[in-house]
């Protein structure tokens, strides 16, 4: 079932309502006069569910109005087949092994659509069990290890980013509470990525006791959080933050999300800040 947020729901979203979409309703948006594109945030997922990700789902609806983009929400994998090509976004909540949830075609209908132009934002497990689908795991470069507890950890700009708009404003390095997670290589050097932050492993403890006992592994100097790629056609951009709302629900978090969207839609960062 596809969930359809617009601005005159936000008092129903606050209170923890999702109200559902007709037939009617999956029509393409009307992005109306002051509109600068469409998000489709899908929170389906093919192993693990994150018990936030409904939560996360809301706070990204509820970014309509700053974004100045229609923000529907959606579980049903179906609907990436038949109404992804009326989106400029595709916000990936948490969606891990999509190769278990979706078909091939549906796979195809992504990967296409992507190389059309489109843009995708990942948050979070999005880069966990998704080497059965070797386009999105070539396209994030790296897959799961381990990860941490919720830590506050020092997180520092890559200098060939700094005026990057998802990170401009906050200095070289500074302070971010997250669950970080451990990726199976660095992305560093690989094709079409650039890294925007790395976190200082130094300044907490990178693996969880969970996964001390089970191979888990600190991924040490260099250790990429955040970064985008721009190969294929489109825009995708990975963050490690998104595990819960609480990542995301601080001056950092907010803005690292709404500048993620507006960068793979293409409409520019906003009025107060420049890109690089």
């Amino acid at each position: 079932m596809t969930f359809v947020f617009r601005p005159l729901l936000s008092l129903l979203l606050l209170t923890g309502f999702l109200v559902p979409a007709t037939a009617q309703e999956t029509k393409t948006p009307d992005r109306g006069p002051t509109s600068i594109g469409s998000v489709l945030v899908f929170g389906g997922t093919g192993w693990y569910r994150h018990p936030e990700t409904a939560a996360i789902s809301g706070w990204l609806a509820r970014l309509s109005g700053e974004l100045k983009m229609q923000v529907d929400v959606s579980d049903t994998p179906q609907d990436l087949a038949k109404i992804l090509n009326r989106y400029d976004v595709l916000v990936l909540n948490n969606s891990n092994a999509l190769d278990k949830l979706l078909s091939e075609s549906e796979r195809h209908k992504v990967q296409t659509w992507y190389e059309d132009g489109g843009g995708i934002v990942a948050l979070h497990a999005v880069l966990v069990r998704q080497q059965g689908w070797p386009w999105l795991s070539k396209l994030g470069g790296c897959d799961f290890n381990s990860d941490s507890e919720y830590l506050e950890a020092k997180v520092m700009v890559d200098p060939a980013a700094k005026d990057h708009p998802m990170v401009k404003g906050f200095g070289a390095s500074f302070k971010v509470a997250a669950d970080w997670t451990n990726h199976d290589r660095s992305v560093t050097g690989l094709p079409g990525i650039n890294v925007l932050l790395r976190v200082d492993e130094s300044t907490y403890e990178p693996v969880r006791d969970y996964f001390k006992t089970r191979g888990g592994k600190a991924m040490g100097k260099d250790h990429p959080v955040a970064w985008t790629n721009t190969l294929d056609g489109g825009r995708f951009f990975y963050t490690e933050l998104g595990h819960d709302v609480r990542s995301l629900e601080t001056k950092f978090g907010r803005q690292h999300i709404l500048e993620a969207i507006r960068w793979a839609a293409k409409a520019g960062p906003a009025k107060s800040k420049k890109a690089e």
